[in-house]
This record gives structure tokens, sequence and C-alpha cells, in this order.
């Protein structure tokens, strides 16, 4: 028999590596993704791939048996199960049948009016909307019996993991048993759930069927793109039968009030009702199949459970049936033996889904030699569109002779919730929006940071290919009004001189920094008196400065300030999704956004207009737009620590002084609506890596500018901070007097000006006079690429780098998009 992955291992060189019994339960496919092409596709999931029911369903008996063996009875019948919409709806249903004793609920992507959230949470990089916690009971997920979360793959366990901690936070718990079909973790994946589980202070555990991992080959992410480009043609539906399409509708007599799935919880009670009255349910659904030999039932997305167990009743009554259900996920088809999934029926949505309409899947259901298929839809799904033309029950009767339709009623919780674990209802509030987010990427898995000294609200984009050359980046913003934040700068090596430089600079600057940072952080604290900050640095220039202010709040007060870092991008605003989850886990008020230094001003009022924005949009209020920087030579907001403009080190590299992390990325293939901004980890630069040398550095200066920080914060404290603008009044003066007559070709200050000379077609410099103590390191990259630097009188800056008005294509306005000058 040819393995299911032969077509895709073949022509990317994947390697499906592990257990015996891998190659029979696991294919390959390939799909539109910018993390991974290739799809491990199960044969006994029930998704994909047409399988016996009782192969499917005893799947996940054996895995339940098996928690129910590693847990006693007693732990068991304290626990829930948990299942992840939509491929593991059943699989979880499944696994708590074999557990026998717990209640079940898995996770929905369907919201539904009256019924509170009790949780949710994104997936990274899914096809779908954000999954919702919908339990009848909002005391279901408060026990604090052991929680078993079921997922059809463990690979790198983000989502589970992520998920568990959420949950933590909200339900403490001793124990927790992750359950999958298979264990595909990575060599370096494999230590994260024992490291997990110490930071929990939890117990977790994992059961899967098998275990392995899929060996990738350098390139296989564009190798994968190319393959797909060259074999999906667009897709044409079938014509539908000239008596149009049609379905035979069996009426089921559904219990009243069972429960269609896990929705909104499942109980052995429930449990013991379907089984009950399944016998009949499939004689009812065995005569509308009039003699067919080889029927197919098919489920719809999250509506799983149901329909299997349908499959394997009329299994049990002698039925040689098979089981699968439309899917939301799209995959590429290929007609070979090789290949997991052979073919494909295309459908627009039928259940009216609140993120909108869409296309929707059924595979391997065509050409599988099927006489009869019956459709199980919930009643919210049994609408004009499932029937329309061009409708799945249309594109069903296109390929197999006999269509019937069965309605399982959609279930709506009543007002006095079932509680297994006490018997007085109650009504429970719970956030309108999810507060189940990923979980900040900490070091020294994404940065060389300490994972103490900051949480990055990003996603990591590490395996993308993002870097193109300075002028073909312009080039790409001209020519199709790309954004800035769309790409990224090659990474600058500094030459053995520049470094050199570099440490020079820190050696002679560090005492001042340390002044600055002691007294933008006394500044904080004295504005904010009895209250902890939060500290939101602007990844990445304001990283470096945010672990200083942490730092130095510890070293003087013992204070352990949190800071996470999030994205900010001109023209588009905050990171939505990272201020969510900030005020899910903080009070606003708390929040004290952090940033190296103000040039000309544009980023303050960005994060002034993005808060005002948020706060009307998501009714999440108390953010104070206000930011602290370490120097605010623009005169542009309220607290710093200097008004100086001065070299700050950290200003001198990209990633090599910010923990190794890139630019923040926000591009519409690799970041949808729920998903935190992009960002680059680039571990190959270790070699290189000055982070914390900065930071060291710093620091120990920190004792001996103690006393001058706090006459410095006095005198602030009793001064009129009020910003005057200055800044931006002498770009507008410069952009007239150089005839650029567009102000975001001017870039002020040491630090914009550095960023010239690193990213960007830079035309000329402008040097204050005297000013040479902090520009060696300019004067050095403006001789490297041959750019002219003029001395000049009444600067209110160090210097000022002019962006190359030849390559406007490059300069990017208020809105992030190229602008032209005059």
């Amino acid at each position: 028999m040819v393995w299911t992955g032969t077509w895709v291992a073949e022509r990317l060189g994947v390697e499906l590596i592990g257990d015996e019994e891998l190659p029979a339960l696991l294919g390959l496919a390939l799909r539109r993704n910018p993390k991974r092409a290739h799809l491990l596709v199960s044969g006994v999931l029930g998704k994909h791939v047409p399988q016996r029911p009782s192969v499917v369903h005893g799947s996940g008996l054996d895995l339940g048996r098996r928690v129910r063996a590693l847990l006693g009875d007693e732990e068991a019948a304290r626990s829930v199960v948990l299942g992840y919409a939509e491929t593991a709806t059943a699989l979880g249903h499944a696994v708590a049948d074999g557990l026998g004793l717990a209640p079940y609920l898995h996770s929905t992507r369907r919201p539904v009016d009256g019924v509170a959230r009790a949780g949710g949470f994104e997936e990274s990089h899914s096809h779908a909307t954000s999954h919702l916690l919908l339990p009848e009971d909002p005391k279901l997920l408060a026990g604090d019996g052991p929680l078993v979360l079921v997922d059809d793959e463990f690979s790198t366990g983000n989502t589970v993991l992520n998920t568990v901690r959420a949950l933590h936070e909200r339900y403490p718990r001793d124990r927790y048993v992750v359950v999958a079909l298979v264990d595909m973790r990575s060599a370096a994946d494999l230590g994260r759930l024992d490291a997990f589980a110490a930071e929990m202070g939890a117990r977790v555990d994992l059961i899967s069927g098998a275990a392995g991992t899929v060996r990738l080959p350098e390139g296989v992410l564009e190798k994968g793109r190319a393959l797909v480009a060259a074999h999906e043609a667009p897709y044409e539906p079938a014509a539908a039968p000239a008596h149009g399409p049609t379905a035979v509708r069996v009426a089921l007599d559904w219990p009243e009030g069972l429960p269609d799935g896990g929705r909104h919880g499942f109980t052995p009670d429930h449990r013991e009702r379907l089984e009950t009255a399944l016998p009949a349910l499939a004689d009812r659904v065995g005569q509308a199949l009039d003699g067919a030999r080889r029927p197919l039932v098919l489920g719809f997305e999250e509506l799983m459970y149901a329909p299997l167990r349908l499959g394997t009743a009329l299994e049990d009554a002698g039925h040689d049936v098979r089981y699968s259900t439309t899917t939301r996920s799209p995959v590429l088809a290929v007609d070979d033996p090789g290949y997991a999934i052979r073919t494909r029926l295309v459908f627009p949505a039928h259940d009216d889904p609140a993120d909108g309409p869409g296309e929707r899947y059924a595979y391997n259901v065509a050409g599988a030699g099927f006489d009869a298929v019956v459709l199980v839809v919930d009643s919210t799904a049994d609408t004009p569109a499932l029937h329309a033309p061009d409708g799945l029950i249309a594109q069903l009767a296109a390929h197999i002779p006999r269509v019937v339709l069965a309605v399982v009623p959609s279930y709506t919780p009543t007002a006095a919730p079932y509680s297994p674990y006490d018997a007085t209802p109650q009504v429970t509030e719970a956030p309108e929006r999810s507060s189940m987010l990923p979980e900040p990427l900490r070091g020294p898995a994404f940065s060389s940071y300490a994972p103490e000294e900051v949480g990055w609200l990003l996603q990591d984009l590490s395996d993308v290919e993002l870097e193109a050359p300075t002028e073909e980046r312009e080039e790409a913003i001209q020519s199709g009004g790309a954004h800035y934040a769309e790409s990224l700068p090659v990474e600058y090596q500094p030459s053995g001189r520049y470094q050199e430089l570099f440490h020079a600079a820190l050696e002679t600057s560090a005492a001042r920094i340390a002044l600055a940072v002691g007294t933008v952080t006394e500044t904080v604290l004295a504005e904010r008196p009895g209250r902890r900050p939060v500290l939101v640095s602007l990844a990445r220039a304001g990283t470096p400065v945010g672990v200083l202010m942490r730092r130095w709040a510890q070293a003087r007060h013992g204070l352990d300030l949190p800071h996470y870092a999030v994205s900010i991008v001109r023209g588009r605003g905050i990171d939505a999704n990272a201020l969510r989850w900030i005020a899910a886990h903080h009070e606003p008020a708390d929040v004290v956004f952090v940033d190296g230094w103000t040039g000309k001003g544009a980023i303050t009022r960005e994060l002034a207009d993005a808060v005002k924005e948020f706060e009307a949009t998501e009714g999440i209020t108390g953010f104070d737009p206000e930011i602290a920087v370490l120097a605010d030579p623009g005169s542009c907001v309220r607290t710093y620590g200097t008004r100086e403009d001065f070299l700050i080190p950290s200003a001198c590299l990209n990633s090599t002084v910010s923990g190794l992390i890139s630019r923040t990325v926000l591009r519409a293939d690799l970041v949808g609506p729920d998903d935190y901004h992009g960002g680059k980890f680039y571990r190959e630069l270790a070699g290189a890596d000055v982070s914390n040398d900065f930071l060291d550095a710093v620091a120990a200066r920190f004792d001996e500018v103690g006393a001058a920080v706090d006459t410095d914060v006095k005198e602030l404290l009793a001064a009129d901070r009020t910003p005057t603008w200055e800044g931006w009044a002498a770009v507008e003066r410069i952009s007239e007097e150089c005839g650029i007559h567009d102000v975001n070709l001017v870039k002020p200050g040491v630090g914009e000006t550095t960023r010239v000379l690193l990213r960007r077609v830079p035309w000329k410099i402008l040097a204050r006079r005297g000013a040479d103590a902090d520009l060696a390191h300019v004067r050095l990259l403006a001789e490297q690429r041959g750019v002219p630097v003029e001395l000049v009188d009444e600067l209110p800056y160090s210097c000022v780098g002019l962006i190359h008005p030849q390559y406007t294509r490059g300069a990017t306005g208020v809105d992030g998009k190229a602008v032209v000058s005059q």
C-alpha cells in the first residue's frame, strides 16, 4: 500500500520520523501557510479522510481509558475534558467517553446569544476566527480537579500551553493532562512541557497515540509555495443533476433537551441518554439509505460527534459505512495515491458564520465510490445557502447518487444550568472579548534577554524570509504603495572598526545613560505614588530602555515591575491584540509606555491616536498615551530622562543591541486580525550580540549616579515640562531650507540619523558644530556609504539625517506609505 505522504515527501524532501505506526496514521498534504507549507493529515480523525466510524471513535476511547488509568477513578470523576474546535471536537468527546466519569466541553467559533463567555483564545495563523468557551454552566471550568485538554496533534504545543496558562490564571488547579493522537514535537520543543509545568507549579502529563517528528529540509517553505502555485487550479464546481439539488430529509426524532455536542457542555448523564437513543436514530437513517451498499456519514465543521455516533450505530447495524466532516481549512487536492487529499468539494458557508461568508470544503468525498451520503448538520446550518445551486447539497448530488439530510436541533442553553459541582444555578459574567491570547514570548526561546526582563507580545516569524536590500525595499514601497512594515531591511553587520566605536561610546556614555535611566524611572514612580507601574516598551528601540528602567526600580526600590514589548507601526497604530492581553492581566491605568528617544514626535502622535481608537473600538479605557523616553530632544513628551540629543549606544546597532529581535512586521498574509504583530529572532547573530553587554555596562553605573538622579528628579518635578514641539518646528524649517519640502524625509537626532544610515538611502547628514563627541559612529557610517556630513550652527539636535529626494519612493509619510516630494 502506498503511503499517502509519498507525493509531498518526494517533492519537498520531507521525512516522517518516529513510531512504526505513524505512516498508517498520518499522510501529508500542502496548504498555503507562511509558517508551515505541509499539513499532517490524520487517517483516524474523521476530518479530511473518510474512515470507519468505529476506528475514529475507538482511537479516542483508547486515549480516554489511558487517561482514566493515569488519574484513577476518584480523580477522573473530578476532571473536565476540553477539546479544540473544529478538528478535535469529536476526538475530545471520544476521550471523555473513554474516561467515562467526566463532563466534556469543546471550544467553538460560533457566538451564541445569551451565553456568557467563560474565556477563549486565539490560534496563531489559523484559517478561522477566535475560539470561544461557552459552557452552559459557568462553573464547569472552575473546579479544582484535573483538566484534560484534547487536540489531534501536539506539535510545538503553543496553543495548548497558552490555553492552560490562561485558564490556570483564572481557575488554578494542580493537574493537567494533554492528550493528542500524535506527539510531533521537535527535539527543540521536547523540554518545554516540563519547564512549563515547573513554571505553573502544577503537574502536566502528556498522553499520545503515537510519537514522532517531521524533518524539514532547508528552503521547504519556498518549495512548498511553488508546488502549491503549480498545482492549484481554479475550482470549478460540478454541475448539479438536471432535476436540481435535492436531498431526502430524514426525521431523526432527536431526544428533547439533549445537546447536539459539547459546545455548551456534555455530561455523563447526556452520554447515557444518547447511547439509549442511538439504535432508533440509526434505524431511521438506515431506512432512508434505501439499500445503499457503501454510505458516507458527513458531519459539519464542529458538529462531529453526533454524526460520528450515528455512524457507529449504523456500523453496529451492519452497514459498510465511512465517516468524515466538512471543514474550514483550505488544502491543495492532488489525485495521486501517494497524496492524502485526492479530491476537494468547495461550497459557501451555510451557517451565517460570525466572521462572515467564506468557502468551506469536503475532502476525499467525490470519486471515493460512495453510493449514498448522510449529511448531518445542526438546525442553525439548515439554511437556504445549504440548498442553493452552488451549495453543499448540490455539490454532493453531483457526485453521489443519493443524498440524505439529517438535521440535529441546535442546543440552546437553559437559564438554570445543571452543574456537576453545584446544583444551585448561578449566572457568572464573563469577558466579552477573549482573554486567552498567546502568552508573551520570552528568552532564551525568543530574544537573548533573560525571560524575566521582558515578555514580547509578538508572534514569532523567525522562519519567514522578510529581508530585502535597501534599494529593493524602496522600489517595492514606491511601485506598489507597500507599507514599510511589510518587509525588513537586511541586518547591518558592523565592521571591526565600527564595533570598536560602539564599545568606546558605551564606555564613555554609560554613566550619562544611567543618569537618564534613573531620572525617567524615578519620575515615573513619583507620578504614580503607591502604584506599581507596568512598563510597556515600544519594540524595539524602547525595549532596552524598558529593561534598564526595570533594573533601576529593582536595584533602587526592590520593585519587580512587569515589562512587555509591543509593536506600534506608523500609519497602522499600536497592536490592539497586545493591548487586549495587557488589559486582561493588568490595570490599564498602571501602564507606562516606554520608548528610546523622540525625533520629531511622529510616534508620540501615533500612540495618542491609536489609544483613542482602541478605547472607542474595544470599550477598554484607562491607558495613558503619554510616552516615557530616555531622551526627548524634540520636546515632545513630559516624562524623560534628558532633553539633550546625545549618543545612546543602543541606537548604534540593530538587533544585536536589542535582544537579537528584528523591527516589527505587519503584513496581511502573516498577521491576521487576531494575531499579534510579528518579529524575528536572529539566533544566528548570537556571536555578535552585545545586548546584555549594553545593559550590564549601564546598570553597573547606577550607584554612582544615584545622588545626581535625586537632584535632577526634584528639579524636573518642580519644572514646567509641557512639550514645546521645538523639534517639529526645526524639522519643518530644515525641510524648506534644504529644498526638500517634505518633513518625512528629515530624520532628526542621533538615533534617527543612525537609522537613516543603517536602513535607508541617505542624502546627507547635518551635524551641529561642536557635537563631534557623539557623532563618531555617524561619521564612520557616512564614510562607508559615501554620504557627506555638513557642519551647521543653531541646530537643536546633534545631527539630522536627510533621506535622498531621489529615493522618495523609500521615504514614508505619516501613513507609512511612499510620499512624493514637491
